[in-house]
């Protein structure tokens, strides 16, 4: 009976510090410049990535360019991108989910593969 009211009570007034995901209902909400870490070959590589209202972004890391574009279906936030340079590695057309998250003055972007073997998974802190 006590883990019940405790579960009850955590659940109608959740813990302070805890980041809530955003939802997201258009891609104009993630314009603007990101920044933080994707998941490559060589390691975690640091990463710049502007987005436009249209939801379409530029991610650089010093390895290479990514473009792609951010877009809703059925309600969920998710993008599709390609490498575009160094010229010598394009790659295929990746797809994922992207997921925004928000704790006090924080906004945090995390975009995941669908293919479990690829690299790319990726955080961003929206700059401010």
């Amino acid at each position: 009976m006590r883990a019940l009211l405790l579960a009850a009570v955590l659940a109608l007034s959740p813990l302070d510090g805890l980041a809530g995901e955003k939802q997201i209902v258009d891609v104009k909400e993630l314009a603007g410049s990101w920044r933080g870490w994707v998941n490559e070959v060589p390691g975690d590589e640091w990463a710049m990535m502007t987005v436009s209202a249209d939801g379409s972004y530029k991610a650089s890391t010093i390895s290479g360019s990514t473009v792609g574009k951010f877009y809703l279906q059925a309600g969920k936030l998710r993008y599709r991108s390609s490498r575009t340079t160094p010229l010598a590695m394009p790659s295929a057309e990746v797809l994922g989910t992207a997921s925004v998250s928000e704790d006090k003055d924080k906004t945090v972007l995390t975009l995941m593969p669908e293919e479990p073997n690829y690299l790319g998974r990726a955080e961003f802190e929206r700059v401010k």
